[in-house]
Parts: C-alpha cells; sequence; structure tokens
C-alpha cells in the first residue's frame, strides 16, 4: 500500500512539473516573441554568414581587417553630430580590391571631402545573401547605432543564394533559440584569410574563359521571360528584405538597396557568349537582361524601400572596363563608379534631413573634386 502511495506521489510530482515546465515555456515563447517584435536581438537569427567571415587582424593588401574581421579600420563609439552609414553585402561590400579603392571606402572619403559628418562603415562579409543580411544586421549593425543601411544587392547571385536551406529544428521556437544561444555563446568564429597581404593587380583574369562562362550561364536563367523558378526566388528576397525594412522603420534607421548589375548585364560580348554556347535555339525575344533590375524594381517601390539601381549608369559606361578580367566584381574603375553614384543620391538625401549636419566651417555646396559627379536626377533614389 505505501509503495503504491509513493508511486502515485511520484506521479503526482512529475505530472506537476511538467505541466509547470509546459506554462512556462508557453509564457518564454510569448513573452520573447513580444518582447523581439519591440526590439529585435540577434539571438533568434543564424549565424551562418560567420563561415565566411575575414579573419580578424589578418592582412587584405593594403591594411589588416578590424578585430571583427571587417574591410574597414576599428568600429568606433558613434561621435554626436555624426550621421553612421553601414554597409552591409557580399564580396562586392567586402571586395575583391585593396581597401582604398573599394566604393565604400571611397564613398565615405568623398563624403567627408564634401564637409559632411558622415561615416561609413564597412560590414561586407563574401558568399552572403539576403537570409544573411538579415541576421547581419539585426546581430551586429543595430548595435552600432546606425543612421541609414547600405545594402549592397547583387543581381548575380543574391537571388540565387535565397534558395531554400534545410532550417535548423531549434529555430523554429524562441525559447530552443535561447538556449541554443546560451550553449554556443563561448564558441568564437575563428574568420578566414580572404585576399591576403601581397600586390593587387588589376588586370588579372580571376577564372579561365571556359570556367567563366559557366558561372554566368549557370544564373543566366534570370534573364529569360515567364520563368517561374526566378519568381520564387524574387518572393523570398522580398521576404528578407521587408523585414530588414521594418526593422528599419521602427528602429528609425534609413534604408537604401543598391541593386548592382552583373557583368553579363553590360557587356554584350559576354552576353552573345553565352546565349550561343548554352542557348543555341533561345527566342531572343524571351531574354530580357533588365528583368531582374525591372521586376525587384517595381516590388521595392510596392513596399514602400528606396532603392539606387546601377544598371543604367554601369550600361552607359559600358565602354570602360568596370569589372575585373574574367570575374564577377567591379575592379578599381567599377568600385570607383559606384561611389560617385551612390554618394550623389547620398548627399541628396542628407541635404533634405534634419539629421544632416555640417562640418565646422564646411561650405554649402559640391565641392569642386566631384563636380563631375551625376547628380542625383539622373537617377533618383526610389520611390
Amino acid at each position: 500500500m505505501k509503495l503504491k502511495q509513493i508511486i502515485n506521489k511520484y506521479k503526482h510530482i512529475i505530472i506537476q512539473t511538467g505541466i509547470i515546465i509546459l506554462i512556462s515555456i508557453f509564457m518564454g515563447e510569448i513573452t520573447l516573441r513580444i518582447y523581439h517584435y519591440y526590439n529585435p536581438t540577434f539571438i533568434f537569427y543564424s549565424d551562418e554568414y560567420n563561415r565566411y567571415r575575414g579573419k580578424p587582424f589578418a592582412d587584405d593588401y593594403d591594411i589588416k581587417l578590424n578585430s571583427l574581421g571587417f574591410k574597414d579600420k576599428e568600429f568606433t563609439e558613434k561621435k554626436e553630430n555624426f550621421y553612421r552609414i553601414i554597409g552591409i553585402g557580399d564580396s562586392f561590400a567586402f571586395g575583391v580590391v585593396p581597401y582604398k579603392y573599394n566604393y565604400l571606402t571611397l564613398l565615405g572619403s568623398q563624403l567627408k571631402k564634401e564637409q559632411f559628418n558622415i561615416e561609413v562603415l564597412n560590414m561586407g562579409i563574401p558568399s552572403m545573401g539576403p537570409k544573411e543580411y538579415l541576421s547581419l544586421f539585426v546581430r551586429e549593425g543595430l548595435s552600432l547605432k546606425p543612421d541609414m543601411l547600405l545594402l549592397s544587392f547583387f543581381v548575380g547571385n543574391d537571388f540565387t543564394d535565397c534558395r531554400i536551406k534545410a532550417r535548423e529544428w531549434y529555430s523554429y521556437s524562441y525559447v530552443t533559440s535561447f538556449i541554443n544561444y546560451l550553449i554556443t555563446i563561448g564558441s568564437k568564429y575563428e574568420g578566414i584569410v580572404i585576399n591576403g597581404k601581397g600586390n593587387y593587380c588589376d588586370d588579372y583574369p580571376t577564372f579561365d574563359q571556359k570556367t567563366y562562362l559557366q558561372l554566368e550561364a549557370k544564373r543566366s536563367f534570370i534573364y529569360l521571360e515567364g520563368n517561374d523558378q526566378f519568381l520564387k526566388l524574387l518572393n523570398i528576397t522580398l521576404h528578407y528584405l521587408s523585414s530588414i525594412n521594418e526593422i528599419c522603420k521602427k528602429q528609425g534607421i534609413e534604408f537604401i538597396v543598391v541593386i548592382i548589375p552583373d557583368e553579363l548585364q553590360i557587356n554584350h560580348i559576354l552576353q552573345n557568349e553565352v546565349i550561343d554556347a548554352y542557348y543555341p535555339k533561345l527566342n531572343k525575344m524571351k531574354w530580357n537582361i533588365t528583368l531582374p533590375n525591372k521586376m525587384l524594381s517595381d516590388r521595392l517601390d510596392n513596399l514602400g524601400i528606396k532603392y539606387i539601381d546601377l544598371l543604367p549608369s554601369f550600361s552607359e559606361n559600358s565602354g570602360e572596363r568596370l569589372y575585373r578580367i574574367r570575374d564577377t566584381h567591379w575592379n578599381i574603375a567599377g568600385n570607383q563608379l559606384a561611389a560617385n553614384i551612390i554618394q550623389a543620391h547620398i548627399v541628396n538625401y542628407v541635404r533634405e534631413n534634419a539629421k544632416y549636419r555640417y562640418r565646422s566651417g564646411g561650405q554649402q555646396g559640391r565641392s569642386t573634386s566631384q563636380r563631375g559627379v551625376a547628380e542625383p536626377p539622373s537617377m533618383p533614389v526610389q520611390p
């Protein structure tokens, strides 16, 4: 009899404990979701982008990466009356050119010459996509207290990087995500050496002709009219971009997407080589090199997200080589053109906002060294 009573007693304790645990988990889930809605936190986002992150203090041509593995100087506390821009993107933002030629570096230095209290922080990490942009922004970008997020979106692979991958089981619950964070909090990324120390050559090809054609052809399906696969990738892309936009709205951060064209879009010789080799029977009416930019910009308009599409200006400068030889990235000239275009828009935007500040003794007007920069009316920031 006593044994039965003991069993029932412990059974009752176990049931009560189970109920308490379930209620605690349920309440914890609700609490964490409410808190995260109003105060987005890095705990509930993936840290997959660390796989390709630069190694802290690693050599990269003309500089060493900072302590966070970013290709920039050490990030410091935000100065009073300074307008802070963080640049997030993949290897375009990180840059295959030396630091001083990177378009985000150039953007920051050119804005300083304009006598603006504006700083640009480069948070580029190679091999990221829209999902990782969202994660990096929430996990690390928000803590830098930016006034603007400048997100570099590469048409060449940022759509295809949105292909759905297997999701970790714990990510479906905020409670288990929090527990996973506590377990892994002690681990730190080691990072990788990306460019290393050495002399940069702007004229050295990265791939052989066959490999480069295969690379461009593999992702060229996004230029085919009536492509259901691209529409699915576009929808996934917009999911992440709209999530970033909502967070920016809540935090009072300006959000601008810089749409970076693939070389295939501006190099007509390369286009013909890809079509002849991989689409010999293609109806030329179904080939639309501006299709992804047009569809993305239309959707961004509908969401009220500002953007700068670099394709028109890069197409107009197609006589000058803007990409490295047989490489998907800009050369020095391409980085400079991108910096000039973005600069014109940033100057135009900041001048119209109360957050704008002139440096002491600054002049209201364009510096003589930058008068050749394309003015915003030629390619306005949307919407």
